[in-house]
């Protein structure tokens, strides 16, 4: 079984940055293809970023620009920086690797966003 661990997450002002890290298990990371979602009171849980086995990216349209995923195969993370943060990307964010058809998600990691 696929085990994830978030960190980073904290309260920042509007225009800064934050990372957030997601360590996972599993001899096989190279393969999974990992995302990071987040959910906001009352709203429903929506991918932010993906980024496949191969390192091909896709973002939802209110954080390109802004965010950037990445992967470290050699240190089993994930990592998802923010920059230029709004009030609306305040959520609980969740890392999330899918594999042989079968999704994994972390904790969750609390971000907010406010003056």
């Amino acid at each position: 079984q696929v085990q994830l661990v978030e960190s980073g997450g904290g309260l920042v002002q509007p225009g800064g940055s934050l990372r957030l890290s997601c360590a996972a298990s599993g001899s096989l990371f190279r393969f999974y293809a990992m995302g990071w979602y987040r959910q906001a009171p009352e709203n429903k849980r929506e991918l932010v970023a993906a980024i496949t086995s191969g390192g091909v990216t896709n973002y939802a349209d209110s954080v390109k620009g802004r965010f950037t995923i990445s992967r470290d195969n050699t240190k089993n993370t994930v990592y998802l920086q923010m920059n230029s943060l709004k009030p609306e990307d305040t959520a609980v964010y969740y890392c999330n690797a899918n594999f042989k058809a079968a999704d994994y998600w972390g904790q969750g990691t609390q971000v907010t966003v406010s003056s």
